[in-house]
């Protein structure tokens, strides 16, 4: 029945596009008579057309035909039909832990298409720059990022010999949010970049960057999918002791500030087969830590279950052997069910940490904000959370001076975080987007009074931060090693710490350890942001 939806879909677009009667041919033959079984008795020369026409219906990715179907004839063929040439790509990559997350897919789509990766981008026959759009300072990082690549490149091709062809020059490549919500712009101003593209985009990326000829720029932009568009391939660490795990892609909560659901669409669940045979791919190559993302984790499900599913899911990872550490990221207030806590508190493997970007506490800004949650709802939640698991670490981020916030509405703020103690908090300045509710709104707030305020609260949080690791002082602790600084000294975390964003533990160590090694660690002094102790004998 899969088989036939996919066929007629592609007929109507056939027909839509006029493409050759052999092409339908090809479509047909490949899905009926490969769809089961692992022989293929001739060549198809039309094939790459076949599978082009179903990828780029988004009905299908490549890596889908190949594996259910099982189609997709000799790869060598398929590369003698396309002019193929092995080229390498350097990943430049800006932002969240979602784009990262895209970043690893990028990269295993290209490695699938029989092309090779690099870290070292003077190697690189092309180089991809994965960008964040979020915010005003985002937004910067990856404009000045684009433009040293450009420079690199040029400075690159100045010092290339001058028999080099222009098959030869490098390719820049600009993808992510930035490129998905200022791409058409951005092409006309700035010529250095060969290629635009979308985040829907990327299992086109060998193709069109196979096809790239000198002088003649691209931008692909496609429309939002209606379902979860898995990636072909996903290229992890060889190790990846500690790997993120998309859940689902897209948001509904439409926050007056935000640009996210027009970058990214509506939220689409991913179905839980999928995520569950990651994770247990993910282990079995050595994964410790599965850290679960999504624009809301606690949306999962609703649109393809038709309820909230992400209790039901945790369930399932803890039961896979290997993992050791589930850490929730990005879990919206109004949805942290009694269930979810429950879970979260009954079940050994999921971590004693939560990220909610609360983002204000007012209620005033808060509505303002198009934010589901209360004051009141926000505070009960905080207590469920703290009476059910007593030593659990929540992180959160808030945004000081949105449009209308009066002075009020920021002691109620700091009053709310001074009381609250959060364990790991970060503070933003309000930054007006265009194309938002919240950017067209009266009684925008200055600049210097939007960052004071940020300040003002952080100045407060480090003295918190200080307090909080202090108590921990004297207490042995479960640490997840990741790597070794210059002076030899081991760095951590422990199950109340998000690589890369939140606190390290930096210990001594008389035998050799490795990246995912979980050891136990006797801490002996503390700072603002990181805490000091010796490996337990």
């Amino acid at each position: 029945e899969e088989v036939k939806n996919v066929i007629d879909f592609v007929k109507a677009q056939v027909e839509d596009t006029e493409y050759s009667s052999n092409v339908l041919d090809s479509i047909e033959r490949v899905h009926t008579s490969g769809a089961g079984g692992n022989d293929r008795d001739q060549e198809d020369e039309f094939l790459p057309e076949a599978i082009e026409v179903v990828v780029q219906a988004q009905q299908a990715s490549v890596s889908m035909l190949q594996r259910r179907f099982r189609i997709g004839g000799s790869a060598e063929h398929e590369r003698e039909y396309r002019g193929f040439r092995t080229m390498k790509l350097y990943i430049e990559t800006l932002g969240c832990p979602k784009n990262f997350n895209d970043s690893e897919g990028i990269a295993g789509i290209w490695e699938r298409s029989g092309m090779n990766m690099t870290d070292d981008p003077a190697q690189a026959d092309a180089i991809l720059v994965n960008t964040c759009g979020f915010i005003n300072d985002a937004k910067k990082e990856s404009i000045d990022k684009i433009f040293e690549m450009a420079d690199f490149i040029e400075e690159e091709d100045g010092q290339a010999a001058a028999e080099e062809t222009d098959a030869e020059k490098k390719i820049l490549i600009v993808s992510g949010c930035l490129s998905q919500r200022y791409g058409s712009e951005l092409f006309d101003e700035m010529p250095e970049v060969d290629i635009f593209l979308g985040v829907n985009d990327y299992e086109k990326l060998p193709q069109i960057v196979q096809n790239f000829k000198r002088g003649q720029r691209q931008k692909l932009f496609s429309c939002q999918p209606e379902k979860f568009m898995e990636f072909s391939e996903r290229k992890t660490e060889e190790n990846p002791y500690t790997a993120t795990l998309r859940i689902a892609e897209g948001c509904n909560n439409c926050c007056a500030y935000c640009v996210i659901p027009q970058i990214r669409g509506k939220y689409r669940s991913r179905p839980m087969e999928n995520i569950l045979q990651e994770a247990e791919e993910l282990a079995s190559k050595g994964c410790r830590e599965v850290i679960l993302i999504a624009q809301d984790v606690t949306e999962y499900g609703r649109d393809l279950y038709g309820e909230l599913m992400l209790a039901k899911l945790l369930r399932k990872l803890c039961r896979i052997e290997g993992l050791r550490w589930i850490r929730l990221m990005y879990c919206y207030e109004d949805k942290i069910t009694d269930e979810l806590i429950e879970v979260m508190a009954s079940e050994e493997k999921i971590c004693h940490y939560i990220d909610i970007p609360l983002q204000h506490i007012s209620d005033h800004v808060l509505s303002s904000m198009n934010r589901h949650s209360t004051t009141e709802s926000i505070k009960d939640t905080l207590c469920r959370l703290r009476k059910a698991i007593p030593d659990i670490h929540i992180r959160t981020t808030l945004i000081t001076g949105f449009p209308g916030e009066r002075e009020e509405d920021f002691d109620e703020l700091v009053d709310f975080v001074e009381n609250q103690k959060f364990e790991r908090l970060g503070v933003f300045a309000y930054s007006r987007e265009e194309g938002t509710v919240a950017g067209e709104m009266e009684n925008q707030i200055d600049e210097e009074i939007k960052q004071a305020r940020a300040d003002s609260i952080m100045r407060r949080q480090m003295d918190i931060s200080r307090e909080v690791n202090e108590e921990k002082v004297g207490r042995i602790f479960e640490v997840l090693v990741d790597g070794q600084d210059e002076e030899g000294a081991y760095i951590g975390r422990t199950q109340y710490d998000a690589p890369e964003i939140d606190n390290t533990v930096i210990f001594q160590a008389e035998q050799e350890l490795v990246p995912g090694d979980l050891v136990r660690v006797v801490i002996t002094d503390a700072f603002d942001y990181d805490i000091v102790g010796r490996m337990e004998e």
